[in-house]
């Protein structure tokens, strides 16, 4: 058999320089063929198709794009195919074809033939996409349904006490089914766990890309004991069941940290609980990571680079508000300056950075919490959310005594945040010459790369939607969504950000202080140059990243 460096240099993959490193790397050391793709002489993707050529087995360049059988997943286990990372993808008379990784993988070759009954013939493919695969193909659905269904016939046995709830072991079934519905949804992609108490079920639905799915509903009779675990683990006291009660836990997934947000709601049929994923990946996301537009991106720039003023964020819940704050705090947050944040709560944890959390039971409230901050010597003071007037007066009056201030309204649109902060009972002189910049954002979902095609439109039809043409401009490509494998059928995958970017500029100020309308402000923004939600969108789809119903889904 030829040694895997060999190979790598015969197809090109590591240059002449780099011959003695890697033909001195024994085959049998897997540590040692890793360190190639660690020091970066060969990809993850050319180490693959190296081993597939010493095996004289073929290679798939891209197993996501490839015709999995169902026939073929349903002769091998899911605890097999995630033990070996292996999955079927086809199946003939006497034969199933296996994609796997490590095509020498003995252990895993006897285990599919003698699980299947059938001759294995291996195939190589990508490590990242054969996980990513055996997830899709092996989803918790199964798992769920089997472990509702034991705890509904141990339900009286188990359940009826809350200590065995709370001291139940790793094993237990409860624990394992909570477990599944938080990993299965990380594994989605899930934004948001839904856990619904229905009138004879307990359903359960993932947030993603913005979109509620259902999954697998469960028993009745486990509700009690599902919702008392969620609530032991979040650190919510499981004997009151008549208010709303928040929490915070965290889980370990795939060697990654991700804290999950918890609160729950009395509902008619039970306590609804509503899990908030948090991955804190998030919170070092770079500001070119939002897709601002070149003049939207110059204009919150010139913004938050002033060392004092008002920036607010607005839209409505889940639109990305806390992203594109924690994206601003590490574009401006130096060893030089001091930072301190309040919210309710503190989603993300930051390095550097103070952060409050607002507890409203010991008194400590966002007006509260801010009066002492601005005794705390802060250059950069983040608020998680104006509510009230007593936050606005104290938040603009920071601004304009050389702070700056970072916070989010709930409004639709960018003209509306002036019009609410004077409602609010703030002066509107005050309004006018603290905020600085706003805003407004909404999240569509981003077309699949793999399945958008394009669509034929008219110039008709796109008038009809307000999608404005330059003179003598042609009809621009114009993407829609298909479905594949890759995006479960969708036709979307991730999300991209639409945004509304208001500099309040002198006129502006002029007519906030004259207690203009919204859509008067909002007017006179445009003609000096704004993009609106909607148009924002509309450039995005000429890009092709997402689609004409998304847009209009989203934004007015």
């Amino acid at each position: 058999m030829p040694v895997l460096g060999e190979i790598l240099i015969l197809q090109g993959d590591v240059p002449y320089e780099h011959l003695h490193e890697v033909t001195s790397v024994d085959d049998s050391d897997e540590r040692a063929v890793q360190s190639l793709v660690t020091r970066g002489l060969i990809t993850e993707r050319q180490l693959q198709r190296a081993r597939a050529a010493q095996a004289g087995v073929p290679y798939i360049d891209d197993l996501l794009d490839y015709p999995v059988e169902q026939e073929a997943v349903d002769l091998v286990g899911p605890s097999t195919c995630r033990r070996h990372s292996v999955l079927p993808i086809a199946v003939t008379v006497d034969t199933i074809i296996l994609a796997m990784a490590t095509p020498g993988d003995v252990f895993a070759l006897d285990d599919v033939r003698v699980e299947s009954g059938l001759t294995v013939s291996p195939v190589v493919a990508d490590r990242e996409q054969l996980l990513s695969m055996i997830d899709r193909y092996h989803r918790a659905d199964e798992e769920l349904l089997d472990l509702a269904t034991t705890l509904e016939g141990e339900a009286e046995a188990s359940l009826t006490e809350t200590f065995q709830v709370a001291d139940a072991d790793d094993d237990a079934p409860i624990v394992r089914l909570v477990n599944v519905l938080v990993s299965q949804a990380i594994a989605d992609s899930a934004s948001d766990i839904h856990i619904e108490p229905q009138e004879h079920s307990l359903r359960v639905r993932y947030r993603i890309d913005g979109v509620l799915h259902e999954m697998q509903s469960a028993p009745k009779s486990i509700q009690s004991g599902v919702i008392s675990r969620l609530k032991i683990m979040a650190d919510i006291d499981i004997a009151e069941r008549r208010k709303p009660q928040d929490g915070r836990m965290s889980a370990v997934v795939g060697g990654r940290k991700i804290d999950v947000r918890v609160a729950t709601l009395p509902t008619v049929w039970g306590e609804k609980v509503v899990m908030r994923i948090l991955d804190n990946s998030h919170a070092s996301l770079d500001l070119r990571d939002l897709g601002l537009s070149p003049a939207n991106q110059a204009v919150f720039e010139r913004s938050y680079r002033k060392p004092h003023g008002m920036i607010l964020v607005t839209g409505p819940t889940g639109s990305g508000k806390s992203t594109t704050l924690y994206a601003t705090l590490n574009a401006v947050a130096r060893s030089e300056v001091n930072v301190i944040t309040v919210e309710d709560p503190v989603e993300y944890r930051m390095n550097g950075i103070n952060q409050v959390q607002v507890n409203t039971k010991a008194g400590l409230t966002f007006a509260s919490a801010l009066r002492s901050i601005l005794r705390s010597d802060p250059d950069i003071v983040l608020v998680g959310e104006i509510r009230d007037r007593e936050t606005a007066q104290i938040a603009i009056e920071a601004s304009l005594t050389g702070h700056l201030v970072l916070s989010t309204l709930h409004t639709n649109d960018a003209a509306s945040a002036v019009t609410r902060l004077t409602e609010m009972g703030v002066e509107p002189f005050l309004v006018g010459s603290a905020v600085d910049c706003v805003v407004a954002q909404r999240l569509a979902r981003r077309l699949c790369e793999r399945c958008k095609a394009p669509l034929e439109v008219t110039r008709e039809e796109l008038a009809v939607l307000r999608f404005e043409l330059a003179p003598g401009e042609g009809l621009p490509e114009i993407f829609g969504a298909v479905g594949c494998q890759a995006c479960a059928k969708t036709g979307y995958k991730g999300r991209i950000a639409l945004h509304e970017v208001m500099e309040v500029d002198e006129q502006l100020e002029r007519l906030a202080v004259a207690r203009a309308a919204a859509s008067e402000i909002g007017a006179m923004a445009r003609r000096n140059g704004m993009s609106s939600l909607r148009d924002d969108g509309w450039a995005k789809v000429r890009d092709g990243v997402t689609s004409i119903e998304e847009v209009l889904r989203v934004a007015i």
